[in-house]
This record gives C-alpha cells, structure tokens and sequence, in this order.
C-alpha cells in the first residue's frame, strides 16, 4: 500500500470522510480489536462514522480535541486525534493513532505523530501531550519513543479494552519551549 519513501499528511477529519473511515475500520476491524474498547456495529458504518466525525468536529469548535485523518500516497490510512485538551495549568492533550495494518511498520504513525505533535505544540500552543499503549504494543511504544516521548509510569486497569480492564503504559512528551521568552 505505501512505502518508506511515500510522503505521510494528516488533515483534519472532514465528513466527507466518514465511507473511507468506515471501510478502513471494518478492514481492520480484527487488527485493531485487540488495542481497542469494544464497538457496537455501527462504528463500521459510514453512517456510523458520519456521526463520529460529527463530535469530532463539535470538540474541534470547543477546543477540546481535533482530529486528522493520515494519508501516505493520497490513501487514506488511518485516524490520529488530539482529544482531552485542558486548558488553565495544565496546556495538556491525549493523542492515539490507528493504521492500517497494511502501511504497519512503514513510518506512516511515525511522520503522522510527528505532523500532530507539531500542531499540538506550535499551532495549539500545548505544554504537554500524554499517549498510552498497552504493555505488549512494542510498535506503538517504538513510535512514541522515535517522537521524543518518555514512558512515565505504568496504570493498572487503566482502560477497558476488547472487553477487559487492561493495564496501559503511559508516556508523555512536554514542550520545553513552551513559556520560554524569545
């Protein structure tokens, strides 16, 4: 589907999105179950996915999250989203990512996470940025960890994943420059 020399962009979701979301979803669907809470049917629909992008767009307008799809070679291959984004002291957001299981391990997540950490700290002027994976997502981690992430403790019984209360390793990234004067 890509390659490593295929150029990776996210662009904000738009509902026009909602079929190919829908299908990339239902493709992967056993692929991403295991990293996953549990879905009802119609989040493999487009109409399902409409609906989804729709709050997606509402949280964007709020200021509460903003969500991208990635594209390498002008296919859609996955979802990236800043979401829990709290102002005051904190300046902080979550981010997670899903990639087709076909681009995997190409550095699609990887140039993807970079472009959002970019936007999260320059454009959003963020002062910190959280991920989780579960402990056996060494994939996942090796991509946080390539985009300056550190892991920063370990929560059991953190989220509720395929069904079960699964432990997650928690990883943050902070923007050193954020606050400092020029």
């Amino acid at each position: 589907m890509t390659s490593p020399t295929t150029e990776v962009h996210i662009r904000p979701v738009a509902l026009e999105d909602a079929r190919e979301l829908a299908e990339l979803l239902s493709r992967n669907r056993d692929y991403f179950r295991t990293g996953e809470p549990h879905r009802p049917e119609d989040y493999y629909t487009a109409e399902g996915q409409r609906a989804l992008v729709g709050v997606a767009l509402q949280a964007r307008d709020a200021g509460s999250g903003t969500t991208f799809v990635i594209e390498s070679g002008g296919v859609l291959v996955g979802r990236i989203a800043l979401s829990s984004i709290v102002r005051g002291a904190f300046q902080s957001g979550s981010v997670g990512y899903v990639v087709d299981r076909a681009a995997a391990g190409r550095g699609v997540a990887t140039a993807a996470l970079r472009q959002v950490v970019d936007v999260a700290f320059v454009d959003l002027d963020l002062h910190r940025l959280q991920a989780d994976t579960l402990p056996e997502n060494v994939a996942s981690q090796r991509v946080l960890h390539k985009c300056g992430f550190v892991r920063i403790g370990r929560a059991p019984h953190y989220l509720r994943i395929d069904g079960r209360w699964r432990t997650h390793d928690l990883f943050q990234l902070v923007n050193h420059n954020h606050g400092v004067a020029p």
